[in-house]
């Protein structure tokens, strides 16, 4: 479509490429990685009790540091440019996501071995 067909206004494309046009860069960071510490979290099996059962039952260590790598080599690469008040939260985050990942793990990797301790250094 050209830019002067009246049909770009509903275009659902054209809707969504404004939408995000209109999101700051910190936030779209700052949203990617709240949705992979929700989803570490989980797979470290820190998901609530439901009536379905033990929100243990999801856990799943091995994806749970592939989220936790991410998560760490995001927040160390966007720090400096989301800036110290919003790379705070996200470093406690991560921080307790490392934390959880080694309770929750029968064989606790060595310091500095564990996910993510490549970007952030040794956890404890």
């Amino acid at each position: 479509m050209s830019a002067n067909n009246p049909q770009d206004a509903t275009d659902p494309a054209t809707q969504a490429v404004r939408d995000i046009a209109d999101v700051a860069a910190v936030e779209v960071i700052t949203a990617a990685a709240v949705h992979l510490m929700s989803a570490a979290a989980v797979k470290c099996g820190l998901a609530e009790d439901d009536a379905d059962g033990p929100g243990a039952r999801h856990r799943d260590l091995d994806e749970a540091r592939k989220l936790i790598n991410a998560l760490a080599a995001l927040v160390t690469t966007a720090a400096p440019d989301i800036g110290n008040q919003h790379a705070r939260s996200l470093r406690d985050g991560l921080r307790s996501l490392q934390l959880a990942f080694r309770e929750a793990s029968p064989f606790p990797d060595a310091p500095g071995e564990g996910p993510g301790e490549k970007f952030t250094g040794p956890v404890s």
